[in-house]
């Protein structure tokens, strides 16, 4: 009788690859699986690994395209941040890592998918949930919430002695005192000494960003253009030189955002199981995009139209960082928001310097900015007398509740009697 065969998410390290050995323990054709989504990873060396331990079959697919022009590129057109800060970089890549997953089971005939996310954390409801709503059949192992994986094994110490038992190798280098995601859009970074909210990341950390401090002294100026909300092409104004294919665009944008430390965040977020955790990223080129894009957005779009689109982006970023890429509400609200994007068609120059990007020019067909209308200058057709009516009706409901309520008490100040935060701390 032939084994059941699991498909596991392998990445080389210790915890996937003590989870592919434990796998090979119960019994199972274990076959792995590792999507190339533009992290630095020595995938040949990996693929060794993995059939040294006893894989069948390893699958190394190519998917940074995929993620920038699939994911990325709708989440820029969309808005996309999480809790006004968090670009959403591990999020989105997990939706695009499970669609090869789900793709490659397919193939190999493997009913089965196995993960090394933690019990904990979100990536474990990313991946399953975009599982289920591709294939409601797949079946799910995840070692990190078995009883008897996890009495086997409490933490790093118990891997490595498990690793050693069983000659599966181990990198010789020390392992930073934290852990680390990174994909073509950013690198994140959580755990360990990061745990402290009040422990200062170390600079050494980051690997996408030079510290702003000791950027260049000159800024960096690029033009980004835009159509239906997604970036088309991104031009370095002191070379000229051109990019237009979305890999290339981020790749450049990557680099020289990087120079500058633009894109660093240091945080606590809300994860969506129900804790806060601490999270620091770096997404340079995605900041100077959205920055870019936002921008134009502005400038094209009626304002009662970006003000309602901004509530449902956010909405939509939720449900990204829930692992919710593939629900109705998902569907439903991409098409809200792609439709919004019509008319964002343009260009923005933005300028990085010292961690800093902003925009400082931008032009469009499709602009509502009327240069006549709003100048200092000329009247044009706008009539100075009406403002009077409006005010006017604007204060009623302010005059009104002056009337009944008496005036607002604008006299309470603080001071450290009674603030209670002295009075705690002092």
């Amino acid at each position: 009788m032939s084994r059941e065969k699991v498909l596991l998410a392998y990445s080389g390290g210790l915890d996937t690859s003590c989870i592919l050995k434990w796998l090979l323990e119960k019994d199972y054709e274990v076959i792995c699986f590792m999507a190339d989504v533009g992290q630095e990873e020595d995938f040949l060396a990996a693929r060794q690994k993995a059939l040294k331990i006893g894989a069948s079959e390893v699958v190394i697919k190519d998917m940074k395209n995929t993620f920038v022009t699939q994911y990325i590129w709708p989440a820029i057109q969309m808005g996309l941040i999480y809790e006004d800060r968090y670009l959403l970089g591990t999020s989105l890549a997990r939706p695009c890592i499970t669609v090869g997953l789900l793709e490659t089971a397919k193939e190999f005939g493997c009913s089965i998918i196995s993960h090394g996310a933690t019990g904990k954390g979100n990536d474990q409801v990313r991946f399953e949930l975009s599982a289920y709503a591709i294939d409601p059949s797949i079946r799910v192992i995840a070692p990190w919430r078995e009883r008897e994986f996890c009495d086997k094994f409490q933490g790093r110490t118990d891997l490595l002695a498990y690793a050693k038992a069983n000659n599966i190798p181990v990198s010789a280098s020390p392992k930073e005192p934290w852990s680390m995601d990174a994909n073509i859009m950013h690198i994140s970074y959580e755990s360990g000494i990061l745990e402290d909210p009040g422990h200062i990341a170390p600079e050494n950390l980051y690997l996408m960003t030079k510290d702003p401090v000791k950027g260049p002294n000159i800024p960096s100026r690029v033009e980004i253009t835009f159509s239906n909300g997604f970036p088309i092409r991104v031009s370095e104004l002191s070379t000229g030189t051109t990019f237009i294919e979305p890999l290339d665009i981020l790749t450049f944008l990557n680099k020289i955002g990087g120079e500058h430390g633009v894109g660093r965040v240091d945080i606590v977020e809300n994860r969506f199981i129900g804790m806060k955790s601490r999270g620091v990223y770096e997404s340079p080129g995605a900041k100077i995009l959205h920055c870019a894009h936002q921008d134009m957005e502005i400038f094209c779009l009626d304002r009662e139209v970006y003000r309602l689109k901004k509530h449902l982006q956010e909405k939509m970023a939720d449900f990204v960082y829930n692992g919710l890429w593939f629900s109705p509400e998902a569907e439903f609200a991409r098409s809200c928001l792609s439709n919004s994007q019509k008319n964002v068609r343009g260009k923005v120059v933005v300028e990085m310097f010292k961690g800093n990007v902003m925009a400082i020019a931008r032009e469009s067909v499709n602009s509502l900015y009327n240069k006549q209308l709003c100048s200092m200058d000329v009247h044009g057709t706008f009539l100075p007398e009406k403002s009077s009516g409006f005010i006017e009706i604007t204060a009623m409901r302010l005059k009104e509740t002056t009337a009944r309520f008496g005036t607002p008490n604008f006299n309470v100040k603080m001071t450290r009697k009674n603030s209670t935060y002295y009075n705690e701390f002092k």
